[in-house]
């Protein structure tokens, strides 16, 4: 898939470590124990955020109807091969897709269909697995009106990144993840455009 330049976010692992030592204890007393350092504290991986939205000259409900089916990824994203439901209904929330990926090596993701509004031109989904570098992955599609003639789809997700140790491996960091859900977008709203336009 085509990566486009993003900005990385690099997780640091902070320690913080304190201890208290007794103040003296006056003669006769008892000696005051030390009070217990706090425990080491690890800097969670982030939540990276991911938006791009592209104008299609159509109306809302023409580009609404080609980007709903849950099952037609394949229709206007160059990147997939095939969609196929494999759980549930299409359209319906619970129903999970399996895409196959374009290419001369078989990698497939599959994905659970969160939410759908069908009168507010909406619908979310999560990756459950897949060859992607991300974890914990959660998107929305929205087609919004621009006028009597014009639509704007935006497609937009939050994540972490594949490796949550403190130092990732490379392609499995923030940089790699962003980068790669970029250009996911990029490629699929560019060709959603160009499908709808060329009608």
């Amino acid at each position: 898939m085509k990566s486009i330049h993003a900005a990385a976010a690099i997780a640091l692992v902070s320690i913080i470590a304190a201890g208290c030592k007794p103040a003296p204890a006056p003669e006769a007393a008892a000696p005051a124990e030390a009070a217990p350092a706090p425990a080491a504290v690890v800097a969670e991986v982030p939540v990276l955020t991911v938006s791009k939205s592209v104008s299609i000259t159509a109306t809302a409900d023409a580009v609404w109807a080609k980007a709903k089916d849950f099952n037609n990824l394949n229709g206007w994203h160059p990147a997939v091969a095939k969609t196929e439901i494999v759980e549930g209904s299409n359209n319906t929330v619970g129903a999970v897709r399996l895409l196959t990926l374009a290419g001369d090596t078989p990698a497939t993701v599959k994905e659970k269909l969160t939410a759908f509004d069908d009168a507010g031109k909406s619908y979310s989904y999560e990756i459950i697995e897949g060859v992607l570098p991300v974890t914990a992955y959660s998107s929305t599609i929205t087609v919004a009106a621009d006028g009597a003639d014009k639509a704007t789809v935006t497609w937009s997700s939050t994540f972490k990144r594949a490796d949550a140790s403190a130092t990732p491996a490379a392609g499995k960091d923030d940089a790699t993840a962003t980068t790669t859900i970029e250009g996911v977008y990029t490629a699929g709203l560019d060709n959603l455009k160009k499908v709808l336009e060329a009608k």
